[in-house]
């Protein structure tokens, strides 16, 4: 026998392990399938980290050659190790954040819309909704005819757009003249884009109406006037105040002390309070709620009243002041009689321009009619 060569020693293939590797495992029982398919998921994770070069940048921890039962093989570096990746923290003051929602800045309105009065609403309520004036409200919708207490559901309202006046342009209308009735410049209507009138040559067309911002007028007040207990009523043609009007020229009788009480059970207010428009407050009330007497007097008016208040009864205390409690169900007193404080002089009702219970009260004091809120105790 011939001496031949001893071929050189190859290092193992690593196709030929991981065939030879398969092969074991499909000859294998089934009871050994979980196993081998986990030192499977081992080696080729080991493969692939050592072909990343992974582990050069990472200490062994893991003998991966034991696990699958043939001796490691060195790892073959085909470059150099790649740098440590570092993470770089974004700076401090860079704030990502998602926002589902779109904000749209919202652009001042210019055309005139329109509000169907619901049941509930009142003058203040249309007022603040849409960020505006009471005022502005009754002098742009003529069915008011001034007087917040005719406000009804089902009325369509016009709104302006901003604080002032609409007019309705009437035959003969002259921008000077509405300028300086409404208290505003020319050009404050001129200028007003939802107009549309052209600078250079302004010209008003019959029926358009007008935005006048800022605009104002006096108000077509229909209010009581002041009455004396002791002077005689006389009559005038055109301006009968009712059938609840005293004759007057009453001597005597019960005076008020300057200081008043609050008329009704409740200390708050329920629909209008005091404004130019309206002046006195509506005190909340609950149908047929007693009513009292703010100050000592003589009753000067009981009854109905041709002004809108319905059933009315009016006090003069007989010391320049003189209180009015409106819209009641009932009054329970007479003319000339005298009250003193804290007597109930009706109850509560809705009689007369009011769309729901409630006590109008005024107080005039000497011909002036200030805010009732500002004499009452504290609620």
């Amino acid at each position: 026998m011939s001496d031949s060569p001893t071929p050189p020693s190859r290092p193992p293939q690593p196709g030929k392990f991981l065939a030879d590797f398969f092969n074991s495992i499909l000859n294998s029982g089934a009871d050994r399938a979980i196993p081998h398919a986990f030192l499977i998921a081992i080696t080729l994770g080991a493969i692939w980290l050592t072909r990343s070069n992974v582990l050069a940048q990472i200490p062994a921890v893991i003998d991966l050659g034991a696990i699958a039962g043939t001796p490691p093989a060195a790892p073959v570096l085909e470059s150099p190790v790649a740098a440590p990746i570092v993470a770089v923290a974004p700076p401090a003051n860079l704030t990502r954040q998602t926002d589902l929602h779109t904000n749209i800045p919202t652009r001042p309105r210019k055309d005139i819309i329109t509000y169907t009065v619901a049941a509930g609403d009142t003058l203040f309520g249309i007022a603040e909704k849409y960020g505006v004036t009471p005022e502005t409200v009754v002098w742009g919708n003529p069915i008011l005819k001034d007087d917040p207490h005719l406000l009804r559901p089902g009325q369509v309202f016009r709104i302006a757009p901003v604080s002032g006046v609409l007019r309705d342009v009437q035959p003969n209308d002259r921008l000077d003249v509405l300028a300086n009735f409404y208290r505003v410049a020319v050009d404050d209507i001129v200028n007003w884009p939802g107009n549309d009138l052209d600078p250079a040559d302004p010209k008003l067309v019959v029926g358009q109406t007008l935005v006048i911002p800022g605009g104002s007028r006096e108000f077509v007040q229909f209010v009581v006037p002041n009455t004396s207990r002791t002077v005689k009523r006389v009559a005038n043609a055109g301006s009968d105040p009712g059938p609840g009007a005293c004759p007057g020229g009453y001597t005597g009788g019960a005076v008020g002390s300057g200081f008043f009480i609050w008329p009704a059970n409740n200390h708050w207010l329920s629909g209008n309070a005091y404004w130019a428009g309206h002046p006195g407050i509506d005190i909340a009330t609950g149908q047929g709620d007693p009513i009292f007497a703010s100050d000592s007097g003589v009753v000067v008016f009981a009854g109905w009243s041709n002004w809108g208040y319905g059933n009315m009864v009016q006090i003069d205390h007989g010391n320049g002041w003189n209180t009015l409690y409106a819209h009641l169900s009932q009054y329970n007193v007479s003319c000339g009689q005298s009250v003193l404080q804290g007597n109930i002089v009706g109850l509560a009702g809705s009689t007369g321009n009011s769309s729901g219970p409630h006590l109008h009260f005024e107080m005039n004091f000497q011909g002036s009619r200030p805010n009732p809120y500002n004499y009452l105790p504290a609620p």
